[in-house]
């Protein structure tokens, strides 16, 4: 989220991970080619979500955001937030690879990288998990639970909602705000709300939502 969403890191220096994600496969003992990545010890293995859902299936290279739209319409409806809103950002964060050995490799490279789904950094998780169902969960363990990840993102849209005014000037939607609160933070959301241009990554993230606004409609829809 927020300062490690750049996208052109992931283009300038893709050698640069793929080695590190090689080193992290060979490290890990995988097999080569397309194989599943082996699971996850026993302590960090991703847990059922509350309420007795389906265990998580462990994401792989191939990842579409549709394929969660059940969870998303699940946790979203929990934290009070539109289900729609969720899959956008769930497509906006879906720029970088989220295989969970890349995701482990790249942040031994970078070692404030975001992890999951939803891209989401340890201080946002710790915080976000706080008092609710995943309090126990850890934000480790979100490469590997892709229920985590969205149960995690719809609260934190549902912390930044809270913040919001009862009343903007600027021109946005409350659902536009959240998704610039989502990848700027909380304090340039509220700037943003009293009229305050987004710098140039902010608005490139709402751009992408747009982008991503009719597509993410379709695959929420009953």
């Amino acid at each position: 989220m927020a300062d490690s969403r750049v996208r052109w890191r992931w283009l300038v220096l893709p050698g640069v991970a793929l080695a590190v994600w090689a080193m992290a496969h060979t490290d890990r003992g995988s097999p080569q080619g397309s194989a599943p990545t082996p699971a996850a010890p026993p302590s960090a293995a991703p847990s059922p979500p509350p309420g007795g859902g389906p265990a998580t299936t462990r994401p792989g290279p191939a990842y579409d955001p549709a394929d969660c739209a059940a969870a998303v319409r699940r946790y979203a409806a929990q934290a009070g937030v539109a289900p729609r809103l969720v899959m956008a950002i769930l497509y906006n964060e879906a720029y970088k690879p989220h295989d969970p050995a890349f995701e482990r490799a790249w942040q031994r490279y970078k070692a404030d990288a975001a992890f999951g789904i939803a891209n989401m950094h340890r201080a946002t998780f710790d915080e976000v998990r706080r008092g609710r169902d995943f309090a126990g969960r850890k934000w480790d363990e979100l490469p590997d639970d892709r229920n985590l990840a969205i149960e995690a993102a719809a609260w934190y849209l549902h912390d930044l909602a809270r913040q919001l005014p009862g009343h903007w000037s600027a021109s946005y939607s409350r659902d536009e705000l959240l998704a610039l609160g989502y990848n700027a933070g909380a304090g340039n959301m509220l700037a943003f709300a009293r009229g305050v241009p987004p710098g140039s990554q902010a608005q490139s993230y709402l751009d992408r939502l747009h982008d991503n606004w009719d597509k993410a409609g379709k695959a929420v829809a009953p």
